[in-house]
């Protein structure tokens, strides 16, 4: 299965300047995908149990959000996803630190969807992985993205250091899960990986895997 994303736009790195965060309740964020793996979801809100509020203030302040901000004011959040809907769950109320990656000068929604997609910003693919969708099926909401199995066995196998992080090409992990949908594996979910990580790991160590952005040569 190959992913009909568009060319893309690499996402701009913050700057690491704190003057330029602003800090954003998670609540009013939309999100520019349709799907997460709730593994790594799961896997995240284990860790912000253990952080008392300062250490995930500090946190939040390390790894900002890249946002899109409408004429409006409304925010898109290009990237984070999984790490700020894990804290979503936990506190309906939380806030994130974000840093502003492109002002645009429309405050419609389809316009705003519209210059997102010409920069290949959107991911339009189920947890299915069927699509593209049109851009009116993202959710407005953190909550409302679905769970992708894939996506979860990806972030496995980056955690085991088997698939290279790519954090500047937008939904690096997503075409992992794209390429590995097309091979056969035995069924899985999110909750339980383990009948499809041998096969997996042996498939992105391939050669077969090469042309991927973060393959690592076994």
């Amino acid at each position: 299965m190959a992913l009909r994303l568009p060319p893309f736009q690499p996402l701009p790195a913050p700057s690491g300047k704190d003057s330029e965060l602003i800090e954003v309740p998670l609540a009013q964020l939309q999100p520019t995908q349709l799907c997460v793996g709730m593994a790594e979801i799961r896997s995240r809100q284990l860790d912000f149990s253990r952080d008392d509020p300062r250490e995930q203030r500090r946190y939040l302040k390390r790894k900002p959000t890249p946002l899109v901000r409408s004429a409006a004011g409304e925010l898109w959040m290009v990237d984070r996803h999984h790490r700020l809907r894990a804290l979503l769950e936990l506190d309906p109320t939380a806030t994130a630190f974000g840093y502003v990656v492109l002002q645009l000068e429309v405050s419609e929604r389809h316009h705003v969807l519209d210059q997102l997609h010409q920069r290949g910003w959107l991911y339009l693919y189920d947890g299915r992985g069927l699509g593209p969708l049109h851009p009116t099926a993202l959710p407005t909401s953190l909550s409302g993205t679905q769970d992708d199995p894939y996506r979860s066995l990806v972030w496995k196998l980056k955690r085991e250091g088997l698939v290279a992080a790519e954090p500047l090409i937008p939904f690096h992990e997503f075409r992992w899960g794209a390429w590995l949908r097309s091979r056969n594996l035995p069924p899985f979910s999110s909750d339980r990986l383990e009948p499809a990580l041998p096969a997996a790991r042996a498939l992105v160590r391939s050669r077969a895997a090469s042309h991927l952005a973060g393959w690592i040569a076994p």
